[in-house]
């Protein structure tokens, strides 16, 4: 199968040549007008999986669902912290839009979740584990669970109807500790990348990060047996994804790649098998999408596009540019990206300051060896990034040629009407998307910066805050 991209920017359709379409499904299934739909989240989970390349991590069943339906290969957050990420992805709506930009902000009362417009053609939605949203986005589910082993239990309280199950996995979130699955990986035969210490404890850590994304795989082969069992899985879409990047120093809670990009695999009705999709995809979108298959017109405040075409092996329209954004975790921070098929350029406030590290990144063996190796003077240019101060406060990268995001631009001449273009694209999102200014809704730190010692323990009052948002959803919230 050969895939043909062409670049929005130039206005230009996504041209993609599936083969026949074949499903993983039970013939068995009756038709429903209705799909299912199954959401996988990991926790803290980056691009580590066998089907994105990494050949040292044993991840068989999400290899397995790729090889079921479409791999995504450039698709983005809008935000490599957990509870904006994950309030953004249900209610299809920028952090900064709802004001839930920091970490441990609740979903503001009127603001709807996609579960609410389901709710009204009819599907029963549930979830499990992980929420991290508030009592807002608790009461917009009619079934909820601690446990990751009741699946079964939530498809009988569902009976008939169509439902939306949303797993919320606390894998691969730190803290890490031995035992995670009967054979662990091995600490030699990991992947360090470049701007982390490639020693004894870094390896350590990363297999044992290893470990739990390899726990999660099981659960979710577990959970598409009993689809399965059920015969449900005709009719059940299965997307899986992570809500920020891995928990390493300059991954987690940055926006360089590392930080906003996700594996993003869907299978389920039509969607062609075993195919991958290298396109620009952003995550705002999939709210408009999942809405979109459930036959529910899209909401105005929802300025995502449904990607459904690309599901159906028809035309798209690639999205020209994908905007993200860093706020407060554990450090203040106040950052905005544009990203496009080459480029990446990033806004950056409070440059007087090094870039704010959560607290459980800084307390894991990864960090201990990079400020050891400060210490010792032996840190490599790549390594010494994450320690810069002042920081530059336009940052700009060339992605294909650069895709760590190592060399910073912005400073040369001949990037300079590149930084200025993107700037002005950027700026434009942040007044057409309700962004607030840097001196605007900010929280003191309550972690070092540096060491990573939280000397404050609970999140910080909002100061210098605008007014409450007026909700426009639509839709009656119960």
């Amino acid at each position: 199968m050969k895939l043909f991209y062409y670049s929005a920017s130039l206005s230009l359709l996504v041209i993609l040549a599936f083969h026949p379409l074949i499903i993983l499904a039970d013939e068995n299934r009756t038709e429903r007008s209705e799909p299912n739909f199954l959401i996988l989240i990991a926790d803290d989970a980056g691009m580590d999986f066998g089907c994105y390349g990494n050949s040292f991590i044993r991840t068989p069943n999400i290899d397995k669902l790729a090889e079921s339906g479409l791999r995504c290969d450039k698709t983005f957050l809008t935000s490599p912290q957990c509870s904006p990420s994950r309030i953004s992805i249900l209610s299809g709506q920028y952090p900064h839009t709802t004001r839930t930009e920091d970490l441990h902000t609740v979903l503001p009362e009127g603001v709807a979740f996609i579960t609410s417009y389901l709710r009204e053609k009819g599907y029963f939605n549930g979830h499990n584990g992980k929420t991290h949203w508030g009592p807002n986005g608790d009461k917009q589910f009619d079934w909820y669970s601690q446990q990751f082993n009741d699946f079964d239990k939530f498809l009988e309280s569902a009976k008939n109807k169509p439902f939306f199950f949303w797993t919320g996995f606390h894998d691969p979130h730190r803290s890490y500790q031995p035992g995670a699955i009967s054979k662990p990986h091995n600490p030699q035969e990991v992947k360090v990348r470049a701007h982390l210490i490639d020693d004894e404890k870094t390896r350590k850590d990363i297999a044992l990060y290893y470990d739990e994304i390899g726990r999660m795989d099981s659960v979710i082969g577990a959970y598409i047996e009993i689809l399965k069992k059920e015969k449900l899985l005709k009719d059940t879409y299965i997307i899986f994804f992570s809500d920020n990047g891995a928990p390493f120093p300059r991954e987690k809670g940055t926006l360089y790649d590392a930080g906003i990009q996700t594996p993003f695999i869907i299978s389920g009705p039509e969607v062609p098998k075993g195919e991958i999709y290298d396109g620009l995809m952003s995550i705002i979108d999939l709210a408009p999408t999942i809405l979109e298959l459930a036959e529910i017109e899209k909401p105005d405040q929802m300025p995502g596009i449904s990607f459904t075409p690309l599901l159906m092996g028809n035309f798209t329209l690639a999205p020209e540019y994908i905007f993200s954004e860093r706020n407060w975790h554990d450090c203040d921070e106040h950052m905005r990206s544009i990203r496009t098929d080459q480029y990446k350029l990033i806004l950056n406030a409070y440059t007087e300051l090094p870039h704010g590290t959560a607290a459980d990144l800084s307390n894991s063996l990864s960090w201990f060896s990079l400020l050891k190796t400060k210490d010792e003077g032996k840190l490599t240019d790549e390594q010494l990034l994450i320690f810069e101060v002042p920081r530059p406060a336009v940052e700009l990268y060339d992605l294909i040629n650069d895709p760590g995001e190592y060399n910073n631009l912005a400073f040369v001449p001949d990037y300079r009407q590149t930084s200025t273009f993107l700037l002005e694209e950027l700026q434009a999102w942040m007044s057409n998307t309700d962004d607030f200014p840097p001196t605007k809704r900010t929280r003191r730190d309550h972690t070092d910066r540096i060491t990573g010692i939280r000397y404050y323990f609970e999140v910080p009052e909002l100061e210098n805050d605008l007014l409450v948002i007026e909700p426009v959803d639509s839709v009656e919230l119960k």
